[in-house]
C-alpha cells in the first residue's frame, strides 16, 4: 500500500504547484475578461445578465463536477451531451403521464445513471477505449431520442416545482446555481477529504500499483462513469425546466463545453491530477466568452469555435504539465 501512496502524493505535490499557477492564471484570464466585456457593453453587469450567466454555469458545473472526477481516473465520457437530451424526454414525458416532478426526476435520474453504468462497463469489461465506447453510445442515444420522440416533449402541467427547478429563486439566488453548488461542494470533499478521492487520483496515476495494491481499479471507474451519468440527470431535468420542453438536440455541443472547461481548469486527461476548483474557473471562463459573444452581438457560430480552440490548446498546456512533472 505504500506504493500506492507514496507515488500520487509525491506527483501532485509536484503537480500542485502547476495547478495552483494554472488556476492563477484563468483567475486573471476571467477578470480580464470581465473588465474588458463591460467596458464594451455596459450592461454585462446588469442584474439579468449576471443571472443569466449563473445559470449556463449551473448546467456546465453539475456535468463537469462528475466529468473531472471521471478524467481524473483517465477516462472520459463523450455521450454527455446527447444523454442530457435524452434525459430532458424522458423526464418530461414521465412527468407528462404522472404529474409528479419527484418520479420525473428519478426517471431521468435511472436512465442517466444507467447510461454511465453502461459506459462503465464497456470500458471495464469489454476493454473498449472509453473515448470509442463513449462515441458509440453518443451515436445510439443521439438516434434513440428520435426513436422515442421525433419532437420536442412540451410540458402539460404546468408544475410550479418543476418550473421553479429551473427559474426558481432562493432568495435571490437562482435554484439551478444552488444545485451547482451542493453538487460541486460534494464532489470537492470527495476527492479532496476522503479515501475514496484518494483511490481516484491513483488510479489515474498508477493503476497498475492500485491494482497490485489489492484495490478494484475496475469499480473505481465505473463509479466515476456513473457520478458523471447522475449529474447529467440533473443537468438533464434543469435544461427541460429552462426550455419548458424536452428537446431531442438540446445537448449538441454540451460534452465539449463540459470537457473544455475540465481540461482548461487544469485536470490532466492522463488522468491522476486535477483539481475542481480549477474546472469552476474554468467554467467561469467559457461561460463569460459565450455571454460577451451574445451582448456584443458577434456571430453565435463562435460559441462552438471556442471550446474547439480550448481544448487544443489546454491539452497542448497538458503536455507542457507533464514533461515538468518528469523533469
Amino acid at each position: 500500500m505504500s506504493e500506492l501512496t507514496h507515488a500520487p502524493a509525491q506527483r501532485r505535490s509536484i503537480g500542485g504547484q502547476l495547478l495552483g499557477g494554472s488556476q492563477l492564471v484563468l483567475g486573471v484570464i476571467l477578470a480580464v475578461l470581465c473588465i474588458a466585456i463591460s467596458i464594451a457593453a455596459p450592461q454585462f453587469y446588469s442584474e439579468a445578465n449576471i443571472i443569466a450567466i449563473l445559470r449556463q454555469c449551473a448546467l456546465v458545473l453539475i456535468v463537469a463536477s462528475g466529468m473531472t472526477m471521471l478524467i481524473i481516473t483517465a477516462e472520459v465520457d463523450l455521450s454527455v451531451g446527447a444523454s442530457l437530451a435524452f434525459v430532458g424526454c424522458i423526464g418530461m414525458a414521465v412527468l407528462n403521464s404522472t404529474h409528479s416532478l419527484a418520479l420525473g426526476m428519478l426517471a431521468a435520474l435511472a436512465f442517466a445513471g444507467g447510461v454511465g453504468l453502461f459506459n462503465g462497463l464497456v470500458v471495464t469489461r469489454l476493454r473498449v477505449n472509453s473515448l470509442i465506447a463513449t462515441i458509440g453510445t453518443m451515436m445510439m442515444l443521439q438516434g434513440g431520442v428520435y426513436l422515442f420522440t421525433r419532437e420536442a416533449v412540451q410540458n402539460h402541467n404546468q408544475l410550479a416545482s418543476f418550473t421553479d427547478l429551473g427559474a426558481g429563486y432562493v432568495g435571490a439566488v437562482p435554484v439551478p446555481v444552488i444545485l451547482a453548488a451542493l453538487i460541486f461542494v460534494v464532489a470537492y470533499v470527495t476527492l479532496r477529504f476522503t479515501t475514496l478521492g484518494r483511490y481516484l487520483y491513483a488510479v489515474g496515476a498508477n493503476e497498475k500499483a492500485v491494482r497490485l495494491s489489492g484495490l478494484r481499479s475496475e469499480r473505481l471507474k465505473l463509479f466515476a462513469f456513473v457520478v458523471t451519468g447522475l449529474c447529467v440527470g440533473v443537468a438533464g431535468m434543469i435544461l427541460s425546466s429552462l426550455m419548458n420542453a424536452g428537446q431531442p438536440t438540446a445537448g449538441r455541443g454540451f460534452e465539449l463545453t463540459v470537457i473544455a472547461a475540465v481540461i482548461l481548469g487544469g485536470t490532466s486527461l492522463l488522468g491522476g491530477r486535477g483539481s475542481l476548483f480549477g474546472t469552476l474557473l474554468g467554467v467561469l471562463v467559457l461561460k463569460v466568452i459565450d455571454n460577451g459573444i451574445i451582448i456584443l452581438g458577434w456571430n453565435q457560430d463562435l460559441q462552438m469555435v471556442v471550446p474547439g480552440i480550448v481544448i487544443i490548446l489546454a491539452t497542448y498546456l497538458d503536455i507542457i504539465r507533464n514533461k515538468a512533472n518528469v523533469r
